[in-house]
């Protein structure tokens, strides 16, 4: 009998068609917007990370076209539009070095290299540690090579930590097999 009623009024709460909006909105809104705030901050990772992608990119290219000497100005010039380029400039770090690849020694060799606010510059001692990103390349024949990183800070917490985008970019020089830099 007891069983019998207990059923009774589950069935009865089942059939009840009667609501509050109030009471619905409170359990949906929140919700809704947290949903939004994730798509945004993950939207914005996304973005952020594709600019960091096109920046160097794009200094890549201008180091490549350059004639004449590259300087510290230069490369200064060219960490502002990274800067700028990106947009959120948080702990904005940037390495640029020529590489010229040696068929004989089966090594890459650098020329010059330029370094903004990584921990080590590259040189010959450290080079053989990222030669095998490097694509296959003719003996004498020189790249340009563009490192990048940047932190992404999250807008909202959503449970996304502090990312560190980085960027590997490299470039054939256009016009000369030597650029010629004074950093």
């Amino acid at each position: 009998m007891l069983i019998d009623r207990i059923k009774k009024k589950l069935a009865q709460f089942r059939s009840n068609e009667e609501g509050s909006i109030a009471v619905e909105a409170l359990l949906t809104v929140p919700i809704l917007f947290w949903t939004l705030m994730i798509g945004y901050t993950y939207f914005d990772g996304y973005r952020d990370a594709a600019s960091n992608v096109k920046a160097a990119y794009t200094i890549g290219d201008l180091i490549s076209r350059e004639t004449r000497t590259i300087d510290d100005a230069y490369i200064d010039s060219m960490v502002q539009l990274y800067a700028r380029m990106v947009g959120t400039p948080n702990n904005l770090q940037m390495r640029v070095s020529l590489l010229r690849y040696d068929k004989k020694r089966d090594r890459h060799r650098v020329r010059w290299s330029a370094n903004r606010g990584f921990p080590t510059s590259l040189s010959n001692a450290n080079v053989a540690e990222i030669s095998p990103k490097l694509p296959p390349m003719s003996d004498q024949d020189t790249l340009i090579l563009v490192e990048t990183r940047n932190t992404y800070q999250a807008p909202f917490n959503v449970g996304l930590d502090d990312t560190v985008m980085e960027s590997f970019i490299f470039t054939r020089p256009r016009f000369t097999n030597e650029i010629a830099g004074s950093v």
